[in-house]
């Protein structure tokens, strides 16, 4: 019977369990069954170049889709905005090199200054209408967002052409990327109230947005840089690839991104006769009637700090590169400014998404009083320290204040016109940055003297709105406090 057995245990029971140990002690000498074969190493560095990339995007994708983000399509939403913000750094590395680094200083400037009239003049007539030509199409906005992307894909490659030859061609196609780019913000700004998370406010939803475009601007600015030493027209080639890559991604948003049940057309007034008085009778086209003064306000104070924002980048760019910082290159001084700006406006949105909608009217006030008090000390006691502190304390002011006018949106203006609110918000608020490059570009190169215009913009803006906000936000503890 002993005999009759042993068979089977070596082919049976005993078999498998030496093979196992054998596999098993292969795997502990470092060897894998398989990969001894072509085929199987082939596969092993197939895997091991993919690697990076695919577990990049595996970290990205569980980031922007976390907390219910993928769910409501928001994490979408942040992709598509970071592709947004990777293909306009890669233009403006372009433009920038073009237009800017490769003349002298006193011909920079004409150009820059052609460029402000021939493609920032018309912007500043076009974008009020963008937001009212976009509430006319609300069914179609994911189309209108590829539209924005495929128009700045084939815009790059006039741009790629004119920035060799140096055309005429340059400044409309320059003119028509800018369009485009505010136009894709306002239908962004809309549709993010959309795709909220069930446990996100709109401003956190804003914040994470925000915070997605900030890092991909981030990261393609070095690769377009890289490609600049390549040859002038290889950023561009960088942002037809990524803005067609982003207009294919603006279909892959969710179908309630196009629905507009439940919304109307929003005229933002700023008292309660314009907001009640002659809207009483039916109009054809309903306005906003309940918006109140609080947003108003805060809308005021942000377009002070965006003027101020685009009248430092120009103001600066020509004052850093006519007097750079002791010891440093032109090029050097304009990006210590430009990274101590980008971490104060990061640092700005990860504030307000901590925050949430805590007191925004006050956060606006607060906000703005520390950019005119940097703003007034930088004149005074001018210098490189200063400006770089400057350029982080109005980025970080920027950010905050606009998340806590998304904020007060969000509170105080009904959904059946939030999304209308939003465009037009946004589009006075590009209109402010332009104006605040032109004065940055008439300015004489003083530094003292350019500081203190831009202290006196944000203090205009602060001085016609501190009261307002204040007020508002008494009446709000007041009503708070008698419901309790």
């Amino acid at each position: 019977m002993a005999t009759a057995r042993t068979p089977q245990d070596a082919t049976g029971t005993g078999g498998p369990k030496r093979v196992s140990r054998r596999v098993k002690g292969a795997e502990g000498t470092g060897r894998r069954v398989g990969t001894g074969r072509p085929g199987g190493r082939l596969r092993a560095l197939g895997r091991a170049l993919r690697f990076p990339v695919t577990g990049t995007a595996r970290g990205i994708r569980r980031a922007t889709h976390a907390h219910g983000a993928g769910e409501s399509g928001l994490g979408k939403l942040i992709e598509l905005h970071g592709v947004n913000g990777a293909g306009d750094v890669m233009i403006t590395v372009a433009l920038a090199s073009t237009v800017f680094f490769s003349v002298p200083t006193d011909e920079a400037r004409g150009r820059v200054a052609l460029y402000l009239a021939i493609t920032m003049a018309p912007f500043t007539l076009l974008a009020p209408v963008i937001g009212p030509l976009l509430d006319r199409v609300p069914h179609g906005r994911r189309a209108a967002m590829a539209g924005a992307m495929l128009a700045r894909a084939l815009l790059a490659l006039v741009l790629s052409g004119a920035v060799v030859t140096g055309g005429i061609e340059l400044y409309p196609a320059a003119l028509g990327v800018l369009v485009a780019s505010k136009a894709y913000g306002v239908v962004r700004s809309a549709v993010v109230p959309r795709l909220l998370p069930p446990a996100f406010s709109l401003v956190k939803a804003n914040s994470r947005v925000t915070l997605g475009g900030l890092l991909a601007t981030g990261i393609a600015a070095p690769i377009g840089a890289g490609l600049q030493q390549i040859g002038p027209r290889w950023p561009l080639y960088g942002a037809f690839a990524i803005f067609v890559t982003g207009m294919f991604l603006s279909f892959r948003l969710p179908p309630a991104v196009d629905s507009a049940k439940g919304e109307d057309v929003a005229l933002l007034a700023a008292d309660e006769r314009h907001l009640h008085g002659p809207h009483r009778k039916e109009v054809k086209r309903p306005g906003l009637r309940t918006v109140g003064p609080a947003v108003t306000h805060a809308l005021g104070a942000n377009a002070s700090i965006r003027c101020l924002s685009g009248f430092l980048i120009f103001f600066l760019a020509f004052l850093l590169r006519e007097h750079p910082m002791t010891g440093q290159s032109a090029a050097v001084s304009l990006g210590i400014v430009g990274v101590a700006a980008g971490t104060g406006n990061a640092l700005g949105t990860a504030v307000g998404a901590w925050l949430r909608s805590r007191a925004p009217e006050i956060i606006i006030v607060t906000v703005v009083a520390c950019v005119l008090g940097a703003a007034i000390t930088a004149a005074v006691f001018f210098g490189a320290v200063l400006v770089a502190c400057l350029a982080a304390i109005a980025g970080f002011a920027q950010a905050l204040a606009k998340l806590s006018l998304d904020a007060l949106i969000q509170r105080d203006v009904p959904e059946l016109v939030r999304t209308s609110a939003f465009a037009r918000s946004e589009t006075l608020l590009q209109t402010s940055w332009v104006l605040g490059g032109a004065i940055g570009i008439a300015m004489p190169l003083v530094g003292p003297l350019g500081l203190a215009v831009g202290a006196a913009v944000v203090a205009a803006g602060w001085l016609t709105t501190v009261r307002g906000l204040v007020v508002s936000a008494r009446h709000r503890g007041a009503r708070r406090a008698r419901v309790a």
